[in-house]
């Protein structure tokens, strides 16, 4: 079986490798003429750790990134409103891992053209979309000749050309939720191994945490940071534009607590991004003959809860083990859509109604935009932690689901 997988990124190089184990020969066409180590920080969670270590880079991840002790959460004043252990400090078989996005990326990278040979993995090639018959697929690209495959996979990423495609009036789902993303040289916070989120969107929230140890040799770290705002207008920001401090810092301004300056440590950044908050509507049909979808071209999701980079190699391995199930390679794409679709949606509705950092919602409209004396008299910690539970049920993640790596 020949197969053709359309985005070099997180889930077509995984997807890659995964078919590499099982003896299925992939090729790969990727629109970027460089591999570059782009973008910010990225968590990644026990399941996503699962899923890597399964393709022989779970060592290299943890070595090039920070294991995380601990998640907690806090009002915009500071205050501590709940935390709790995160990956092997939680019982958990696999670590919780913050790292840059692109050394994760060049991690895939590497291995996939080590496993597969460097002729496996094609720059330079912008797909622009695919047409199929009855005895394959045949991939057209703005800039090289047609090719030839046996299916094809669309992993290419939230503005996927072949699921436009097939869905030609989709869009993306823009709430009016903009945020900025940088990256910060200082001093470790708290252990130097906690994930924190402060504040909502309600009136403002930062998402905080270390990908990068000892960056400069006197024990600085490489802090990763997003703000997020919900806004009453619906224009959106733009992911080709770096981010200007007037049109976010005055809200976090005053966030001085006695652990950090938020202020300060937005504008020491290194380098501010913007992006839309933005995903799409969950779809049922990911399959389409012999071309079916993965990744973000399946189900682009809010960048919360750090789960986009977890689904995507969940679809990855699911997809490679029903291709070597013995079904035809029509009828494994199909019964992958129907292992995946569904789990997946649910991921996008929680993410988009009952993120993990919903506790900070909940506690501010139990509070009010205020601090607190005792929470207790508010909600319990009992009742807090139940909120976290869920949302790793639904993720997928909670503790029982990563017993296994099929879990």
């Amino acid at each position: 079986m020949n197969v053709a997988i359309i985005g070099g990124g997180i889930c077509g190089l995984s997807l890659a490798l995964n078919l590499r184990q099982r003896g299925i020969a992939a090729r790969i066409y990727e629109r970027a003429a460089e591999i570059k180590p782009l973008g910010v920080g990225i968590t990644l969670l026990p399941h996503a750790m699962r899923e890597f270590t399964a393709l022989g880079v779970g060592d290299a991840l943890l070595k090039a990134g920070i294991e995380n002790r601990e998640s907690a959460f806090f009002n915009r004043f500071g205050q501590l409103i709940y935390k709790e252990p995160r990956g092997k400090f939680a019982g958990y078989q696999y670590p919780e891992v913050g790292i840059h996005r692109g050394k994760l990326h060049l991690i895939l990278f590497e291995a996939a053209r080590t496993k597969l040979g460097p002729d496996a993995i094609l720059l330079d090639h912008d797909c622009t979309g695919a047409e199929q018959d009855e005895t394959g697929v045949t991939l057209n690209f703005s800039n090289r000749d047609s090719v030839r495959a046996d299916i094809a996979i669309a992993c290419e990423g939230v503005n996927s050309p072949i699921r436009k495609q097939f869905y030609p009036d989709d869009k993306l789902a823009f709430a009016g939720i903009n945020t900025w993303r940088g990256v910060t040289r200082r001093k470790p916070i708290h252990d130097g191994r906690t994930y924190m989120r402060i504040g909502s969107i309600l009136t403002g929230k930062m998402v905080i945490y270390p990908i990068v140890d000892d960056i400069d040799g006197e024990g600085r770290q490489l802090i990763n940071w997003m703000a997020e705002i919900k806004g009453d207008s619906l224009t959106q920001n733009d992911w080709n534009k770096p981010g200007k401090l007037a049109d976010f810092l005055p809200i976090y301004e005053s966030w001085r607590f006695d652990w950090l300056d938020v202020g300060q440590l937005i504008r020491d950044a290194d380098q501010i991004l913007e992006y839309p908050m933005v995903d799409k509507d969950p779809i049922d049909t990911w399959t389409f003959g012999r071309i079916t979808l993965a990744g973000d071209a399946a189900h682009p999701m809010y960048p919360r809860g750090s789960n986009g980079a977890a689904q995507a190699a969940i679809d990855a391995r699911t997809l490679a083990d029903f291709l070597t199930s013995g079904h035809e390679p029509r009828d494994a794409l199909k019964a992958y859509e129907a292992a995946r679709a569904q789990p997946a949606a649910k991921v996008v509705r929680t993410n988009r109604e009952f993120p993990p950092d919903f506790i900070n919602i909940k506690v501010e409209e139990l509070v009010g935009d205020r601090p607190f004396d005792d929470l207790d008299k508010h909600i319990t910690q009992d009742e807090l932690r139940a909120l976290s539970e869920n949302y790793k049920r639904i993720a997928g993640f909670a503790l029982s689901d990563i017993s296994a790596r099929h879990g």
